[in-house]
This record gives structure tokens, sequence and C-alpha cells, in this order.
């Protein structure tokens, strides 16, 4: 059995890609999560006839053994057909459209930026030749605008356009698509954006205009995907992110939209286990402390700019050490040798302090230089992890005024990184 699935709160492009994928794929049997948008079930309320889809209820996951993944590249995103993660010899093909790279494994894949994920399909069926009936391209073109917010987010391609011009020359219905993307606004859509805006903190990170706002909810509240849009245009500022509790038991939904280039909110809700593209985004987090969640965005747009960029890419390795037992005078002579200006200090592999050559400075004797390492050296130690940014670095090396930083992986020393290292990237973006 083959199957087509996307990600969990299915939207018009992860819905329409699960349909192209069945043109692409004959025979294979669309599966859709149990949660979708308000939207796409309307639609389907009236389509069940024209689009015979399936839940993961509905599948015996052990018949399967291809499964087409689209317009997401995460297995925590799929519903419970995250449990074929680990089925031996089932084929994956994936087809994605954001910007960063996910956990799923396929033995095909077409990863590529683009607006919409449905853009990268229809391109394919062109190639092909595949017919479509007027109802799919109709289909296909509310995901393509919903997507690219009608060509006007930045992640916007012109391949997109093209892709539009093509479905409109098959038969899609531009007032159906209108139609479709409706969005559903009621009495208490308009009593969430009244607390969104009262409870507005607004803040300036990296030089984006943010604001955050905490919301408590009772019950169901669909679409607060438009309020937080609505929210943004109101407030004209470069971000807007909702932290929404209350909705599901120890659970918290974060929404985030922005209008900045280089705030991208896909990648920040996708380091809360969440995805999306850098003008719109969510994440289901487990429940903590809203306050806590605002903390985590903030820290991520601090290094959001260059996300791309990690201190694995900058730090030097192997590692000069010494060890806690040696002394100062030994010290001196790997510095001579090494030509560095510090070490971090070991204790039976253990990171135990850092080293430089400033501490020398704290020498008043002779005898002194015969003391051992650990009688100068800098107990409390600032370390970082491989994955991390370089302006989470430069921001802990100007915080502390220190000029190193070990790189530590599972409590192990795996390189470090310096001030200068930082630098050669970061120049100009160092904090004053």
């Amino acid at each position: 059995m083959q199957i087509v699935t996307t990600h969990k709160n299915t939207d018009f492009d992860g819905f329409a890609s699960v349909i192209a994928g069945t043109v692409l794929y004959p025979g294979a049997i669309p599966v859709i999560p149990r949660n979708i948008n308000p939207n796409v079930r309307s639609f389907l309320a009236i389509h069940k006839d024209i689009f015979n889809v399936r839940t993961v209820d509905d599948i015996d996951l052990d018949k399967v053994s291809s499964l087409v993944v689209v317009d997401v590249n995460q297995w925590s995103r799929l519903d419970d057909l995250r449990k074929l993660r680990t089925k031996e010899a089932l084929e994956v093909i994936l087809w994605d459209h954001h910007p960063d790279k996910g956990d799923i494994s396929a033995n095909w894949v077409r990863h590529e930026a683009m607006g919409a994920n449905i853009t990268l399909m229809v391109r394919q069926m062109r190639r092909e030749g595949k017919p479509l009936t007027p109802v799919c391209a109709t289909l296909f073109l509310a995901g393509l605008h919903e997507d690219t917010g009608s060509f006007m987010f930045p992640s916007t391609r012109p391949e997109d356009a093209m892709a539009a011009a093509y479905l409109m020359e098959v038969g899609a219905d531009v007032n159906v698509v209108g139609s479709l993307l409706r969005p559903a606004y009621g009495e208490k859509q308009k009593n969430v954006l009244f607390e969104m805006l009262r409870s507005e903190a607004r803040e300036t990170i990296n030089g984006y205009k943010v604001s955050f706002h905490k919301v408590d909810i009772e019950g169901h509240v669909g679409s607060l995907s438009v309020v937080a849009h609505m929210c943004r245009e109101i407030l004209n500022v470069d971000a807007v992110f909702g932290i929404f509790t209350g909705q599901r038991r120890g659970k918290s939904i974060v929404i985030g939209r922005s209008g900045a280039d280089g705030l991208n909110v896909g990648t920040i809700m996708r380091s809360l286990g969440g995805g999306g593209h850098p003008g719109a985004g969510s994440a289901m987090v487990d429940f903590v402390n809203p306050d806590t969640i605002q903390e985590m965005i903030t820290q991520l747009i601090q290094g959001n700019q260059q996300a791309s960029v990690q201190i694995s890419d900058l730090m030097s390795f192997p590692v000069t050490t010494i060890t806690a037992d040696a002394s100062m005078s030994e010290f001196r002579d790997v510095l001579a040798e090494k030509g560095c200006t510090g070490a971090p200090v070991v204790e039976d592999d253990r990171l135990v302090g850092i080293i430089s050559r400033r501490d020398f400075r704290k020498i008043r004797k002779n005898k002194d230089m015969k003391a051992p390492v650990r009688a100068f050296m800098s107990k409390d130690v600032k370390t970082i992890a491989p994955g991390k940014s370089p302006m989470q670095a430069a921001r802990l090396m100007v915080k502390h005024d220190i000029g190193r930083l070990p790189v530590v992986e599972d409590d192990k020393i795996i390189g470090i990184v310096t001030r200068s290292d930082v630098m050669l990237y970061f120049y100009d973006m160092l904090p004053d």
C-alpha cells in the first residue's frame, strides 16, 4: 500500500499537495491528519465524494510499503503516522518547500525553497503531462494563494506566479478560491483579538519591533492564525507572537506572523517543535509559563538572522587543554608552543575551569609559577553547544567579558570558539 500524507493542522497547501500526490502516484491513498484547518474541513464537507480521503484510523500501518510525505519534513508533525519511522524496508518520498531541513530521511527527495509546496508538484505534473480537472486546479490554486499570502509573502518565488497562471489556464476558478480562503471570523475570534491587543508587550529585538500576546482561552477557538495576522496589521509591527494557553490541557499554542524579510518565523517555530514559513508559523508545546515561552522566542530572534551558521562551523578543534594539576610554568610553555592565549582546564577528562594569559597577573611571587593551574583558573566556566548561533556566542562573551567559550556536547569538549572567531563572521553585529 502507498499512502500520501501531510502535517497536522492541515492547511490548503498541505491538503492540495496530498491530492496532487494521488495524481503523481496513481493508486496512492490520501491520508490526512485528524486536525485540519477549519476552511479545509468546510471544503471537504462539500467535496467528500470527489476526494475519498482517509485518516490514520482507517489505515492498517502494517500494510504500508510506501509513504509520500508532502509540505512537511519532520516526523513529529505527521500525527500517528510517525509510527512508521521505524518500519523496515519502508520507501519514503518527500516533497517539501520549507527552507529548513527536517529529520525525515527519504529514498527520493524534492526539497526546494518555494512560496508554496503545491508549486513544486504542479511543475512535475506539467512535465509529465498529467491532466487536471477544474476542481483539482481550483484546490491547487487555493493552496498556492494561501501559502504565498496571494503572492505578498517574502517567501514567494516567480515560479509560484507561473504555477498560478497555469492553473487558471486549465480551469481554476478564482471566485471559488476567494470563497475558500475567506477566514472564519466570529465572536470568539473577535474576543481573542481584543485580548491580544489588551495584553500587548512590545519589544525591540535585533532592530525588529516585536509584540507578544499571552492569552488564556476557554474551549476551542478556531482561526487563531487569522487573528494573529489581523493583530500584526493593526499594530503595524514587524512580528507578532500569540501565546495561547488553556485550549488543550497541558499544551500551549504559539502562532507567529512576520512581515520582515530577515525575521524567519518558520525557523523560530521549528526550534519550538513546530514549523512554518518565513512569514508565518506555529507550534504546539508542552505547557510552560507563557513568560518562559516569550523568553525562548526572544533568544531565538536574537540568533535568527544568522540561523544557518552554527558554532560548529566556527569552532577550532582539537582543543588544547591543560590539567588542573599542571604548574603555571607548564601552562606558560603550552601557550608559547601552541600560540594560544588560554585553554580549558580538565580533570579526568572533565571540564573544571578555564585559564588565560591574563591569569598570570594574579601571580605575585616567582614560587607561584610552581603552583597548580587550579589555584589561578576561573571555575565559573561558560560553555556553548555546537548548534547555537554565533550571535548567541557573541552575547555571552560580551555579557561575561570572556574571550573564549568551550564547545561542549554530551559533557565533552569538542571544540573552542574565540572572540576572534566570532568577529570574523559578525564584526558589524557585535553589541556595543
